[in-house]
Order: C-alpha cells, then sequence, then structure tokens
C-alpha cells in the first residue's frame, strides 16, 4: 500500500514538472529586423552583350574584356546597370539562336548583338547569318530589349563581292528590324598590329579599350531615352 502511495506521489510530482517546464518555456522569436539604413538589395536592369570571342574576351583577362569596360564607362557618367558577358569563343549566328532566349532571362533592356565573324570565316551564305541575326533580333523585342547590331567585316579571301554582301547585310537588317547599328565594331582597331593579339583578329588590352568606347558612342544615345 505504502509503495503504490509513493508511486503516485512521485507520478504527480513529474507531471508537475512537465507543466512548469512548459510555462518557463521561451516563446521563439520573431526574425530580427534589418539594421536601421540597411536596404534590400534591388536588382538592376541588364545590358547584355551578345557575342563571341570578341565579345567574350579571347586571351584576355575578364577586366579587360570589352564589356568590363564598357560596365565601367557606364558607371562613371552615372548608369546604373547590370552588365552580363554572353559570349562565346567560336559561336555562330546559329549557335546564338540556339541560346538567345537563356541570354534574355530577366530584367534585360539593351542587347548588344556581335555574331557571324566565325559564319563569315567558313564562308557560310550571308543570307542564312541574315536569317539567324533576325531570329535574335525578333525574340529580344518580343522581350521588349533594345537592340544594338555591331558590324563585322569579314577576314577572308572569299573575295570583295562577298564582303560587299556581308556589309550590306547588316545595313539593311538594321534598317529592316529598326534597330541601332555599329557599322563596324573594330573601327581603329582592326588591323592595326599594335592593337591585336599575335593572331592578327583578337583585339589585345589597348584594342578592346577602343571596342568599348566605340560601343558606348552608339549605346549611350540609346540609354539616354530608355
Amino acid at each position: 500500500m505504502k509503495r503504490i502511495f509513493f508511486l503516485c506521489v512521485l507520478v504527480l510530482l513529474c507531471l508537475r514538472l512537465v507543466g512548469c517546464t512548459k510555462q518557463s518555456a521561451p516563446a521563439p522569436e520573431s526574425a530580427p529586423s534589418p539594421p536601421a539604413g540597411v536596404q534590400s538589395t534591388r536588382s538592376l536592369p541588364k545590358i547584355v552583350a551578345f557575342g563571341d570571342s570578341l565579345t567574350a574576351g579571347l586571351g584576355l583577362s575578364a577586366q579587360e574584356t570589352y564589356p568590363a569596360l564598357l560596365r565601367e564607362r557606364l558607371k562613371q557618367d552615372g548608369y546604373d546597370y547590370e552588365m552580363v558577358n554572353s559570349g562565346v569563343s567560336g559561336d555562330t549566328s546559329a549557335g546564338g539562336v540556339r541560346r538567345i532566349d537563356w541570354a534574355l532571362d530577366g530584367d534585360v533592356r539593351f542587347l548588344i548583338l556581335e555574331l557571324g565573324a566565325n559564319d563569315f570565316l567558313r564562308g557560310q551564305p550571308v543570307a542564312e547569318t541574315k536569317k539567324n541575326l533576325a531570329e535574335i533580333i525578333d525574340r529580344a523585342q518580343s522581350k521588349n530589349a533594345k537592340v544594338l547590331l555591331a558590324g563585322i567585316l569579314a577576314p577572308t579571301n572569299t573575295g570583295r563581292e562577298y564582303e560587299d554582301q556581308i556589309r550590306n547585310m547588316f545595313s539593311d537588317l538594321a534598317r529592316e528590324k529598326g534597330v541601332t547599328l555599329i557599322p563596324f565594331l573594330l573601327e581603329g582597331v582592326g588591323g592595326v598590329e599594335s592593337l591585336n593579339q599575335p593572331d592578327g583578329v583578337h583585339p589585345n588590352a589597348a584594342g578592346t579599350k577602343m571596342m568599348a568606347e566605340t560601343v558606348y558612342k552608339y549605346l549611350k544615345p540609346m540609354l539616354q531615352v530608355q
């Protein structure tokens, strides 16, 4: 009998202790408020440089590529954009069509389109390159992104007629699609030994500085009406 009484008392004491523990447990803490003066990070509208090795910066550091230099130029003039380098060495206009939707993800306001040189090196029909570039432009415009088309002259041995077709293709495409054209992206750089790497095709660090200034010359008026 005493044993049963002792067990009952022990059970009551345990229940009481559990109740006290529950009452004294601290309430869950609410999420801490951000420190005064700290604002949440906002995403910036994008400028996408879309192209081949001339955009990717073959043989250069990331800081020496023309998109990186262009980003610094934009900051100097108070333009607040995220600059995205979407250059892929060796890419063609057909390759650009396949990856353009991924490049246009997010709030892309401007697309700097630089493709075609590798097409021409392979002697691809100019009409085919034009078709691919037109498709890229259409997809960019469907996302309300303004396009800056970079013209490229062909470093080929295919003759004057082919070179004229290329030059006319860029100007015709810009007119038909209503986009701004850089007549020659490598203006002042192409063919200048001191501004190019040993291959004579890809600009060196000094050459990309001139490229960035050429692009900015045509991009700035577009920014001003944004």
